[in-house]
């Protein structure tokens, strides 16, 4: 039967919508109701795997959704906070007894539940008369991943029980001082040494050098998360084939241990690869991925059929067997990706559990081998950055970031299966800085499958993350409360707000960050509703504010006593042009040219002058600029109005910190702007490389503003 469409919904289909999570309208950035249109409701369902498409699947849905929680002995997952007791539902025939217990983490014994004395009338589903019974978590179970264990006469069935922290603390440094750190597009960051892009060798040295010459606590950089194993590479950061692994683009070839053993041959091999890339950094143009990534892969093939050592080969083999199944599949999908060279895969290969996809992994055995070995050597080399950093005095280290989403045709989005829904791209709805609203493209979080499967996709991601981490920004940590779907076809402003279990979903990420003894801060810009700060700054997750966007009444600029102390706060952030740029308007210039803009050309720029001279007005008023100030003075004066908050943490652009103009990403574009392919450059775009950071004036002249 053809689907039948209305404009507005029928309160049915809103009923059912909200049952799965999906908000039927939300508010504009001007403050004015949405609602979200029938069409885009029923294609959120389907995206859920309910059916929606008349009047009579809507009420089959909306009972089966009624009767869901029913049919199950135990919840999908259980998540709760330590130092809280919770109370647990239990499905069973009516009248037959039952017994609960806990297995604990690691074997450490069993714990029985106690059953509540709680009544609930019996429920017929599928004509079976269903009884509830109510059992105690206890709140002082041990923090980690436990079991709940359910046993009838007719059987036994178990669940997946998170204990979280209540709240992630703070370091006990911090109640002492503040910290301070560089935010680098490591891409961006090159040495004479690189091979046309920043690796993890000029991480680890911009780690000490930062730490040790200009007392940094941290260094933020862009997600270093896996891309497409063979070009061309989707230069974004932000849109990788699998959030959980590594891009190897970033690898030191020459720091990999058996590269000092190779014979002469396979040496001249390595140096050929090197020599036609390694120029590269020095050009000021869009940075090339893609040539870089091909002269690297060929060298590391040759230092991957190099012999290792009996504890190397030992160690490699720890490794692939501590990350499991999640490795085997990702390296199988770069294996696979490389083996068709662009070309579609068969359907039967879409399944990564099939038979015919099993017969290819026995095949590409060898491939797969190298892509683990990537991984490994990858994870070694971040393993040393961290403790570079670390040894140069930062009291963080390396601050990592993670993606909202991956690419809709990555390793994640095969591997994961029903974990991800199909057929929708996340974004957001428009806001002042994106009139037109953005779709990122990733598939999202099905949260159904999340919890029915444990949320072992989302802790596995979260526990890599972690392993070489002093800290975790996470992009757009409203998405784990909500996030904005986008149905295939439907343009940017036409979705539909789903919601996630927030409690599990940061509480697990509460869980791995303190085991991993982590900091967590959430990027809580845009559009979200105003408890969530709150929320989020009550679980100890530091929140993100950009000068630029904090405002008091009258849109003046806020008063550094107004931020919150909870916070990583900058001047700018990687959507903007860097500041030299913003004060000169190019966020408005750049949007013109590439007509981004809704509203007339002069109305924007009269705007943009009016932020910049209030901005001015409220640093003059504390005494940090005076008349007619230098671009390089405004810079400083804002970083110093920027110190003047309590805000714990305080974030400075290297791209700022050497006058660098260009802006890193415009938001709402793909191929008309070089999106993350602008190397660090000083204020006439010349290329400033790693060797050269210390010797710059303005670089350490910002950084003795943030050490007064």
């Amino acid at each position: 039967m053809a689907p039948v469409e209305h404009p507005v919904p029928s309160p049915a289909l809103v009923d059912l919508a909200r049952a799965h999570g999906i908000s039927p309208d939300h508010w504009g950035f001007h403050g004015e109701k949405q609602d979200v249109a029938a069409h885009t409701l029923v294609a959120v369902l389907r995206a859920m795997g309910v059916d929606a498409t008349t009047p009579e699947r809507v009420d089959v849905a909306l009972a089966s959704a009624a009767d869901a929680q029913w049919r199950r002995m135990l919840p999908p997952t259980v998540v709760v906070r330590r130092g809280r007791s919770v109370e647990l539902p239990v499905y069973v025939t009516d009248g037959v007894p039952v017994e609960v217990w806990i297995e604990l983490e690691s074997q450490r014994g069993a714990y029985e539940l106690s059953q509540l004395d709680v009544y609930t009338e019996p429920r017929v589903v599928d004509g079976r008369s269903i009884g509830r019974a109510v059992f105690e978590i206890p709140a002082d179970l041990p923090l980690g991943w436990h079991e709940i264990r359910a046993r009838t006469p007719d059987g036994q069935t178990r669940t997946t029980l998170a204990v979280t922290p209540d709240r992630l603390e703070l370091p006990a440094s911090f109640k002492e001082f503040r910290a301070w750190g560089l935010m680098a597009q490591l891409y961006s960051v090159r040495s004479r040494q690189s091979w046309g892009v920043g690796d993890f060798a000029d991480l680890a040295d911009l780690g000490w050098l930062a730490g040790r010459s200009l007392g940094a606590d941290f260094l933020l950089i862009n997600p270093v998360a896996a891309a497409e194993p063979s070009t061309p590479m989707t230069p974004s950061p932000y849109l990788p084939s699998s959030r959980r692994f590594i891009n190897p683009l970033y690898l030191r070839v020459e720091d990999i241990r058996e590269t000092a053993y190779l014979s002469a041959a396979d040496r001249s091999l390595i140096e050929w690869s090197a020599d036609g890339v390694r120029e590269m950094s020095t050009d000021p143009g869009p940075i090339d991925r893609d040539s870089a990534w091909d002269a690297k892969k060929a060298a590391l093939r040759v230092i991957f059929e190099a012999p290792r050592s009996a504890a190397r080969e030992t160690a490699l083999s720890e490794f692939r067997a501590s990350q499991g199944p999640g490795l085997e599949d990702f390296a199988a999908w770069c294996a696979f990706s490389d083996h068709f060279a662009g070309q579609e895969w068969p359907s039967e290969l879409h399944d990564p559990t099939s038979e015919a996809t099993g017969a290819l992994r026995v095949e590409l055995s060898a491939e797969i081998d190298f892509y683990c070995w990537l991984q490994w050597v990858a994870d070694l080399q971040l393993e040393q950055a961290q403790r570079a950093a670390l040894e140069g005095g930062m009291t963080i280290g390396i601050m990592h970031d993670l993606a909202v989403g991956v690419h809709p045709e990555g390793a994640d989005a095969w591997a994961l299966g029903t974990v991800l829904a199909k057929g929708i791209g996340v974004g957001a709805p428009p806001d002042m800085y994106n009139q037109q609203g953005q779709n990122w493209s990733q598939p999202p979080w099905h949260p159904e499958e999340l919890a029915r499967t444990g949320y072992a996709a989302y802790r596995d991601l979260l526990r890599t993350i972690f392993r070489h981490a002093g800290a975790l920004r996470i992009d757009h940590v409203i998405g784990l409360f909500r996030l904005w779907w986008i149905p295939e076809g439907n343009p940017a402003d036409q979705g539909a707000y789903v919601r996630y279990d927030h409690d599990a979903l940061i509480g697990i990420l509460c869980l791995e960050a303190q085991r991993a003894g982590a900091m967590v801060i959430g990027e809580d810009l845009g559009l979200f509703e105003p408890w969530v700060r709150g929320y989020l700054a009550e679980r100890g997750i530091l929140g993100t504010s950009v000068l630029w966007f904090e405002k008091e009444a009258g849109d003046r600029p806020m008063r550094p006593e107004g931020f919150r102390p909870l916070a990583l706060t900058t001047v700018t952030t990687h959507d903007l042009p860097p500041t030299a740029g913003y004060l000169a308007g190019e966020h408005v210039e750049i949007r013109e040219r590439l007509g981004l803009l809704t509203e007339p050309l002069q109305l924007v720029r009269q705007q943009a002058r009016q932020e910049r001279d209030q901005m001015i007005l409220a640093l003059a008023a504390r005494g940090l600029v005076d008349d007619d100030p230098s671009e390089r003075e405004l810079v400083e004066a804002l970083h110093r109005y920027v110190k003047a908050t309590p805000a714990l943490l305080l974030g400075v652009s290297l791209a700022d910190a050497v006058g660098e103009r260009r802006a890193q990403n415009q938001p709402g574009t793909d191929q008309e702007y070089p999106n993350w392919k602008v190397p660090l450059g000083d204020p006439s775009g010349n290329p400033v490389l790693l060797e050269d950071l210390l010797d710059n004036a303005r670089l350490r002249s910002l950084a003795a503003v943030m050490n007064e």
